[in-house]
Parts: C-alpha cells; sequence; structure tokens
C-alpha cells in the first residue's frame, strides 16, 4: 500500500511560482512511476506531468511544459512538482499519483495509476 499526501499549494499572481511536494510512505517509491494530475472546477482531471522510476525521464503536457519541472528524490521518497509563470488557467486541485510498473503503461492516462494523494488547491490570480 501506498499513501501519498500533497503540500505546497496556495494562492498566488498570474507570473508567480509555487513548488508543490509529495511525500510516499511505501518502501517501493524508487520503482513507481510518478505523475501529476489537477481538476479544474467543472472540467474532467487531466495529465499535468510525470516522472520515470528508473531512468528519470519525464514527460509533460503541452500546456505546461516549459513552465513546470517534475523531479523526484527517491531517498526522501518525495515527487515535486515546480510551477514557474503560472497562469489563472492553472487554478485547479493538483493530485500526485504513484503507479507500479506494468506493460502497455502510459504516463498521461488516469487509469495507469494506482494510488493518489487527496489534492492540494492551487489558485492564480490575474
Amino acid at each position: 500500500q501506498v499513501q501519498l499526501v500533497e503540500s505546497g499549494g496556495g494562492l498566488v499572481q498570474a507570473g508567480g511560482s509555487l513548488r508543490l511536494s509529495c511525500a510516499s510512505s511505501g518502501r517501493t517509491f524508487s520503482t513507481y512511476n510518478m505523475g501529476w494530475f489537477r481538476q479544474a472546477p467543472g472540467k474532467e482531471r487531466e495529465f499535468v506531468a510525470a516522472i520515470n522510476w528508473s531512468i528519470g525521464s519525464t514527460y509533460y503536457a503541452g500546456s505546461v511544459k516549459g513552465r513546470f519541472t517534475i523531479s523526484r528524490d527517491n531517498a526522501k521518497n518525495t515527487v515535486s512538482l515546480q510551477m514557474n509563470s503560472l497562469k489563472p488557467e492553472d487554478t485547479a486541485v493538483y493530485y500526485c499519483a504513484a503507479a507500479p510498473p506494468k506493460v502497455g503503461f502510459s504516463y498521461s492516462l488516469i487509469a495507469g495509476y494506482d494510488y493518489w494523494g487527496q489534492g492540494t488547491q492551487v489558485t492564480v490570480s490575474s
């Protein structure tokens, strides 16, 4: 069982930055692919970024590429999302998710992730 706890959300002005963190309680954290998703009011949950468990390859949604950076620290069982140049449209609840390696896994699909955090609110004012 893996438990995920996000932190770092808050209110920021457009153009500002926030850093989200996700702490995992699982001892097998280093073998999990990790992702960040977000859900804005009235919209479906969408993929933001992900990082591979073994070689650290990263993947981003087109809307955040060049502004957001995902990273992980396996020694500390944490994954982070550095968000720069924030826009009002980035306002959403951000969720951390974990997925053990599996055949056919797709980093951007919600269904591929087995464990989810409770979410942290990010609000960007214009």
